[in-house]
């Protein structure tokens, strides 16, 4: 799973015909319409490999809603095309490891940051990943120092360009080892630190149930830190229905319940073998959320 996240986030091109959209659509069910409007929908572009890009903006507008997380520069232009908005870019980071907590990476970081956040705001794009890398031996209190700094040198730029940075929160007993934002509370210490509007934190809930649990109590009591929201079921990764511990209708709930006007993105790796269970996996998702 992490190998196919970074493989995507290097933009390698992804296999896929557009022949067989019309019978997977069909297959999946009736195209989800009408969803309430009070939660906006999107879904992890690495999740969905099986499918082209072209076949992933269809089907998400066939479902309903209109926007596919973690893609870069490269996807844009067939997103736009589609009418489909890119809810969290991506392509400025080195990779999940090498991030803002060790200033080894710095240099490398602003210089790529800097013209990042230049393309995503010439794009009309607003939310741009970012990560707070492994701790090597670094203390959370030095990693946070050091996150501070080097933000610091990128924050205004983004600010300037009304472009948000959005530093994901990510388990490290099973997917990240070391990562060092593997908790709530460092995370809002961050931007609490850079007291900016342009920095905010990506809340899994996925990683974070994993590493803390206390998913609604954290969302209400810490809304305002959480730019962008991602799912996921625990254990495993996969469908958010009732086969696992949480219950996303009552987290969406909670969600909506803060005035949240940002996004909720699908990111569970869909466990049916065809194209047509995927998309059907991902029709329920929304259904679930769609609070």
């Amino acid at each position: 799973m992490n190998s196919t996240r970074r493989q995507l986030f290097k933009g390698l091109a992804l296999a896929g015909g557009l022949s067989a959209l019309p019978s997977l659509t069909l297959a999946s069910g009736p195209a989800q319409k009408g969803l309430k409007g009070h939660i906006r929908h999107s879904v992890s572009r690495w999740t969905y490999a099986d499918l082209s890009l072209e076949e992933l903006c269809q089907v998400v507008k066939s479902l309903g809603f209109a926007a596919i997380d973690l893609v870069g520069p490269e996807d844009w232009p067939v997103l736009k095309k589609y009418g489909v908005d890119a809810s969290m870019c991506n392509g400025a980071e080195l990779n999940l490891t090498d991030g803002w907590c060790d200033t080894a990476f710095h240099p490398q970081l602003i210089a790529r940051y800097l013209r990042h956040i230049d393309l995503v705001a010439d794009a009309g794009y607003r939310n741009l990943i970012c990560f707070s890398g492994n701790k090597r031996g670094i203390s959370p209190q030095v990693g946070l120092a050091n996150a501070v700094t080097g933000l610091q040198q990128v924050l205004p730029h983004a600010e300037k360009r009304g472009v948000v940075l959005q530093m994901e929160l990510f388990n490290s007993k099973v997917d990240h080892p070391d990562y060092m934002a593997d908790n709530s509370a460092w995370g809002i210490a961050l931007c609490k630190a850079l007291g900016s509007e342009h920095f905010k934190l990506l809340y899994d809930i996925y990683h974070m149930q994993i590493n803390e649990g206390d998913i609604i109590r954290t969302i209400q009591d810490n809304h305002g830190y959480f730019g962008h929201y991602h799912t996921a079921g625990v254990p495993g990764r996969h469908e958010i229905d009732d086969s696992q511990e949480l219950n996303y209708a009552a987290i969406a709930r909670a969600i909506k319940a803060t005035g949240f006007s940002g996004y909720l993105a699908q990111e569970f790796i869909p466990t049916p073998p065809d194209k047509a269970g995927k998309i059907a996996s991902l029709r329920d998702a929304v259904h679930i959320c769609d609070q």
